[in-house]
């Protein structure tokens, strides 16, 4: 078994639910927002089993599902190492038996929504094939990189349950170079191209959701997670605001 990487600062309730009453707020104003913009189609069209409405309400409870599993998971790992004591080695394997269904999930449940409501937008073919393809290329080159230059253990949030991995350096080559969190901004560009090669109105409302409420669980779960764990190595905002006020105050000083 790894060196454990509990940390006894996060073994505290203030810190398991930091935030997340941010992250339920916004939920919530997200699924009303998105529903608003969805609800037009929910009476044009039958899926695969279901109704494009009750498609919609799978389709949005699975990232919500999904992440507050990564919250319990990973704050619990972080603080106490739950899955560590009850799995011992097997730790990592089984959090990653858990993570890909749900992950996974996520772009199915999309397109069997896009299914339900295509042809909603009123797009032409051609039109649907030429956005379509400007957001999926991005959106592809994107999870390629991520498995190109991270281990699945560090993808799924391998630095909560081994030091190991927290002491690797930071990815900053590829595409990450220009866009430290590069999944999030453009790999989700593929929810968004589902919604459009279908021509899916419900699945556009769908990807806005979804592309929106990751970056919830960035700013709300990860971020204080990663400031804990790295200190100032952490790829968060407050660094970055940091590192552009040094760049202002050094071009200042060599124009004054």
């Amino acid at each position: 078994m790894g060196q454990s990487s509990t940390l006894s600062a996060a073994r505290t309730p203030q810190f398991f639910f930091r935030r997340q009453a941010h992250a339920l707020v916004s939920l919530v104003l997200l699924v009303v927002v998105c529903w608003i913009l969805a609800e037009p189609s929910f009476g044009d069209g039958e899926g695969v089993l279901f109704s494009t409405r009750t498609w919609f309400i799978i389709a949005l409870a699975v990232p919500v599902a999904h992440q507050v599993v990564v919250w319990l998971a990973w704050r619990g790992q972080l603080g106490w190492g739950i899955l560590t004591r009850l799995f011992g080695d097997r730790d990592l394997t089984v959090w990653k038996a858990v993570f890909a269904p749900l992950i996974l999930a996520r772009p199915i449940s999309a397109v069997l929504l896009g299914l339900s409501d295509a042809g909603s937008l009123g797009l032409s073919l051609s039109a649907s094939v030429a956005i379509g393809l400007a957001l999926l290329i991005p959106g592809l080159y994107a999870v390629y990189s991520a498995h190109a230059q991270l281990s699945s253990d560090r993808i799924v949030g391998g630095d909560h349950f081994q030091l190991r991995y927290r002491r690797m350096p930071m990815v900053q080559t590829g595409v990450y170079a220009r866009i430290p969190n590069a999944m999030y901004a453009l790999g989700f560009l593929l929810l968004w191209a589902i919604a459009v090669f279908a021509g899916s109105r419900a699945a556009l409302a769908l990807a806005l959701f979804q592309h929106v409420y990751i970056w919830v669980h960035y700013f709300c779960t990860e971020v204080p997670d990663m400031e804990l764990m790295y200190g100032d190595r952490a790829d968060s905002p407050r660094r970055r605001i940091r590192e552009a006020s040094q760049v202002g105050i050094l071009l200042s000083e060599s124009t004054g």
